[in-house]
């Protein structure tokens, strides 16, 4: 008998959701920045200290903001790893910037804060690190380089929210953060996303932007009379039933935070002996770091082992998988002349890595199963 697959991917709901969607569809507001939107943003301002949220459609929404807060133009350089998500790189490459990419580090697979400065040059405008899997980049050395430079530091924390470096939280540390709420991410709205903003000088701007340049939210607040196109700007702002979607799961941050956590627990006890091993390495979170352990990977030995693995569990029906391509080894990035560089460590991460299905549904008979398949395929 075939068994049943596990999934990859599986949101938890707290069972709030619908009654918020169901109030939401009962004020008759449902466009954006109404109630519950409103209580999502106070929620996050207060629970990580940030100095203003702003709701957006999604991660690469809000990183089209920052870049449009960061003022880019063509001809200006934005520093980035290339083993992240394409819209990082999107972001700022519609503003008319140079990616520069910069290889990463072997043991948190984030941007490698050593190699940042020698790819700086006159043209250089921001540094975008990436906190892969939840992990923190060096942000002390990282900001220090920057004020160093005058650039400005963005933080994609698409899949770190909730999480800390030194005590601090992860999007609130640079200029600028931005955090996803996409399905596949720790606490959902389906899609959306939103901007942290820690430069005061950019929050007023940031509101025109977010409503298509417009001076709307100004006008709300009864600052001006009438409102009227002040400057560039998109249509950015989510629905308020999202943000009903979005207002039940961050309620729920601690309960989701805990199921990943024992999953994560659980793997890792079963997993301990083939690390020991030498078959693979699993997470590493700094001393000074927290996690929302938002994937549990296996940086694999080999290639060839990573895949042997990956179609082991594939033939088991466990939806196990790789992650990135490289943008840096994309047709898209060869064709367009993307900073030519080694990245040899990014290359051999992207070979090597492989993702368990990480989500709080999980059941510990399914951690059992793929951990028992990962065993008989090293024994």
């Amino acid at each position: 008998m075939t068994s049943e697959v596990i999934k990859f991917n599986q949101p938890w709901l707290s069972g709030q959701e619908l009654e918020y969607v169901k109030q939401s569809l009962a004020s008759g507001q449902l466009s954006g920045d109404k109630t519950f939107s409103k209580k999502c943003q106070s929620f996050m301002e207060s629970r990580f200290g940030a100095q203003k949220v702003l709701l957006t459609t999604s991660c690469t929404s809000a990183l089209e903001m920052a870049a449009l807060l960061c003022d880019i133009k063509p001809g200006d350089e934005v520093i980035m790893p290339s083993f992240t998500f394409v819209s990082t790189a999107n972001a700022f490459l519609l503003r008319g910037a140079k990616i520069k990419f910069v290889d990463i580090r072997n043991d948190t697979f984030n941007i490698d804060e050593n190699l940042i400065e020698q790819a700086i040059t006159s043209k250089t405008k921001a540094i975008v690190p990436v906190h892969y899997a939840s992990i923190a980049c060096e942000m002390d050395q990282i900001n220090k380089i920057a004020k160093n430079h005058g650039l400005y530091v963005i933080e994609d924390a698409a899949q770190a929210v909730d999480t800390q470096y030194k005590n601090k939280y992860m999007g609130t540390i640079g200029d600028a953060g931005a955090f996803s709420f996409h399905d596949t991410k720790n606490f959902v709205a389906g899609e959306g996303g939103a901007l942290i903003i820690n430069n005061p000088e950019w929050i007023e701007r940031a509101e025109i932007i977010r409503e298509k340049g417009t001076n709307r939210s100004q006008f709300i607040k009864g600052q001006v009379d009438k409102y009227t196109w002040v400057d560039t700007g998109s249509s950015y702002v989510p629905s308020d039933m999202l943000a009903a979607v979005l207002l039940a799961q961050l309620e729920s941050m601690d309960i989701i935070n805990d199921k990943r956590q024992s999953i994560a627990d659980k793997y890792r006890d079963n997993l301990q002996p083939l690390e020991d091993n030498g078959f693979f390495k699993m997470p590493m979170i700094p001393s000074d770091c927290t996690s929302n352990n938002h994937m549990f990977s296996l940086y694999c030995q080999t290639p060839e082992l990573r895949n042997a693995l990956l179609d082991a569990l594939n033939v088991a029906n466990i939806q196990a998988v790789f992650h990135y391509i490289p943008l840096h080894s994309s047709p898209f990035a060869k064709e367009n002349g993307f900073y030519e560089c080694s990245l040899p460590v990014t290359e051999n991460v992207s070979d090597c890595l492989l993702r368990l299905p990480m989500h709080p549904c999980l059941s510990d008979i399914e951690i059992e199963r793929i951990c028992s398949v990962i065993h008989q395929s090293l024994m």
